[in-house]
């Protein structure tokens, strides 16, 4: 038996029940391991022995693996095994160059971010600019923004929202871990286009459409008809 078996925290210490979950343990462990992306708690207890409290399987996991070379984090949602935040420079060689946002689309992704759902004007209006249809492009290209839907207003402009990669991808679990706008200002985001008199709202980046939305009817309609594409 390993010692992840026998270290069984908050499992049931004798019997057939130990050996479930030791099991359920292992398959757990097998599945974050083999995921690229965050796996949910639901997603992992259907693969899991019946009976099995998936949160207790998971919740072992972190404990056994808060001090090794890997770690189990929440993210997104979910779960994920990442590198050890004070070993991540051992690995920086390898990996391939961060994407790099120029100011304009971390600025539009920070509105998307609080203000989900948002549309191509309200965010300008937010910015007191106007915003490159490239800038959005880039940040659907990236998978941290989505299409949502349309909104129910003359024009029936697209709605942007974020994506379960851009709360991997920032290390974030749920969308209102998002700092808020003090430290914002505080790492110069934002601090120079939008206006001093910001409210940031509690960030909600719930799926379902909202009363205001219609769902996407063509993909591959303009964003905003008629409204042409200012200069990049």
């Amino acid at each position: 038996m390993s010692d992840l078996d026998q270290q069984q925290v908050g499992s049931p210490e004798t019997g057939e029940d130990a050996e479930t979950f030791g099991l359920s343990v292992r398959i757990a462990e097998a599945l974050l391991f083999a995921s690229a992306t965050p796996l949910k708690l639901d997603d992992l207890a259907k693969s899991l022995p019946a009976g099995i409290d998936a949160q207790a399987v998971v919740d072992h996991l972190v404990d056994h693996y808060s001090t090794r070379g890997v770690n189990l984090r929440p993210l997104a949602g979910g779960y994920a095994f990442r590198t050890s935040a004070d070993l991540g420079y051992l690995l920086q060689a390898d990996q391939p160059a961060p994407r790099r946002l120029s100011r304009a689309a971390l600025e539009v992704l920070a509105i998307i971010a609080y203000h989900q759902p948002v549309t191509r004007a309200e965010i300008e209006e937010i910015r007191g600019v106007s915003t490159a249809k490239g800038t959005l492009d880039n940040l659907l290209e990236a998978g941290w923004v989505r299409l949502r839907g349309r909104r129910r207003s003359p024009g029936r402009p697209v709605t942007f929202g974020t994506t379960p990669n851009f709360l991997d991808h920032f290390g974030l679990d749920r969308i209102d871990d998002l700092p808020g706008l003090e430290e914002l200002q505080g790492v110069n985001l934002g601090k120079t286009r939008i206006s001093r008199d910001l409210s940031i709202p509690l960030p909600d980046d719930d799926p379902d459409l909202r009363e205001d939305e219609d769902p996407l009817d063509d993909l591959f309609a303009p964003l905003d008809p008629g409204d042409p594409d200012p200069p990049a």
